[in-house]
C-alpha cells in the first residue's frame, strides 16, 4: 500500500488553542511558533488535526483511546508567514505562528480509535501524541492515506492516494469543532475576516497590485467589481480578471455561481490572481496592508474536480389548489 507523507497535530482543549482551530479551518491555514530540521525537506499531502484526547500518557494507554480528527489535503507546503493571521497574534500584535502551510478540509472523523482498530498506523497514532507534548508542533511521518480516506468516505486511487477529488469530499467548517456551544453561521473561504474594514483593506490591496500587474504588461485596467473585478485591455485583446486576497495560506477560494460560469464562458478570457500572507496594519484608520505572495492563473477554467458547493438553490414543487 502506498504510503504518504503526513503532518500529524494535536490541538488542545484550551479557548485559545479551540479558536485558533476554528480560525484555521475558516481561513485554510495552519502554523507552528518555529521551524524544526524534519521540516526541511518534508513535502507534506495532507495534515491531521487531532483533540479530544490528553496526549500526556504513555503510547500503551494512548493506543486505548479515541480522538477527533479533522483530515486535511496540504495545498501549500511550509512557508514563512509574515502577517498576523490568529486572533491571538492579532491581539498581542506579534507573529507567533511564522511557519506555515495550507489546508483544505476533508473530512471530520468523531471518536476515532488511536490504536490498532482505527485508521492510523503506530507511528501516526504516537505522532500526535509527541505533538501534544512538544506544544502542537508537528510531527512528520510517512503512513498510507487509503485507511483515513475510506473512513471518509472518499473515493481514492490506490495508485495516487494524494489525487483527491474535491467535490467527492464531505469536508467541513469550523461551525463543526468539537466543543462548541453556539454555533454561529459562518462563510468559510480563503483568508475570511469577519472585520469588514480588514476584509475591505485585503481586497483592496489585492486589486491594487493585480492592476499593477496588468499596466506593467501594457493593459488598460478597469474596475468593475461585477461580474468580475478588473476588465483589461490591450489593441484588440480582452481579458477578465477574479482578484481574491488572504491573510493566510493560497488553499482555495470562495468563488460564487456566477464567478464559475463566466469563467467557463468560452467567449470569455479569464485569469485568477491571489494575494495571499497579506499584512494589516490595524492601528491606522483606514487599516494600511502591505506585502503579499501573488498567484498567478493565466487562462483559468476551474474543474468539477477542484470545486465543492457550499450551498443549493432548492426549486420548491408546485402546489395544486
Amino acid at each position: 500500500m502506498k504510503s504518504s507523507t503526513f503532518v500529524m497535530v494535536h490541538v488542545g482543549q484550551s479557548t485559545e488553542s479551540q479558536r485558533n482551530l476554528e480560525h484555521g479551518i475558516e481561513t485554510l491555514s495552519w502554523g507552528f511558533p518555529e521551524h524544526k530540521p524534519e521540516y526541511d525537506h518534508a513535502r507534506p499531502q495532507f495534515a491531521v488535526l487531532a483533540t479530544g484526547a490528553s496526549p500526556r500518557v504513555q503510547l500503551e494507554a494512548w493506543l486505548q483511546r479515541t480522538a477527533t480528527l479533522y483530515l486535511f489535503q496540504v495545498r501549500q507546503g511550509f512557508y514563512a508567514g509574515e502577517s498576523w493571521h490568529w486572533p491571538d497574534e492579532e491581539a498581542e500584535r506579534r507573529l507567533k505562528y511564522p511557519l506555515r502551510f495550507g489546508i483544505e478540509p476533508l473530512a471530520k472523523l468523531d471518536d476515532v480509535p488511536l490504536g490498532p482498530d482505527g485508521p492510523l498506523t503506530e507511528a501516526g497514532s504516537d505522532a500526535i501524541r509527541r505533538s501534544g507534548t512538544d506544544r502542537g508542533m508537528g510531527k512528520i511521518v510517512q503512513m498510507p492515506a487509503q485507511h483515513l480516506l475510506e473512513l471518509a468516505g472518499i473515493p481514492i486511487d490506490p495508485e495516487d492516494p494524494e489525487a483527491v477529488p474535491l467535490d467527492k469530499s464531505p469536508g467541513f467548517t469550523a461551525e463543526q469543532v468539537e466543543g462548541k456551544k453556539k454555533p454561529q453561521r459562518r462563510r468559510r473561504g480563503a483568508g475570511y475576516i469577519s472585520d469588514p474594514k480588514k476584509r475591505k483593506a485585503i481586497e483592496l490591496h489585492a486589486e491594487e497590485l493585480a492592476t499593477a500587474h496588468y499596466e506593467q504588461q501594457g493593459w488598460t485596467v478597469e474596475k468593475l467589481g461585477k461580474p468580475y473585478d478588473l476588465r483589461c485591455t490591450r489593441g484588440a485583446e480582452e481579458r477578465h480578471v477574479e482578484v481574491k486576497g488572504t491573510t493566510g495560506a493560497a488553499t482555495s477560494v470562495e468563488l460564487t455561481i456566477n464567478e464559475v460560469l463566466h469563467a467557463r464562458d468560452k467567449d470569455n478570457t479569464v485569469d485568477l490572481y491571489v494575494v495571499s500572507d497579506i499584512k494589516i496594519d490595524t492601528s491606522t484608520d483606514p487599516y494600511t496592508p502591505t506585502g503579499g505572495t501573488i498567484s498567478h492563473y493565466p487562462d483559468w477554467e476551474p474543474a468539477d474536480e477542484d470545486l465543492r458547493p457550499r450551498k443549493y438553490e432548492y426549486r420548491l414543487p408546485q402546489t395544486t389548489g
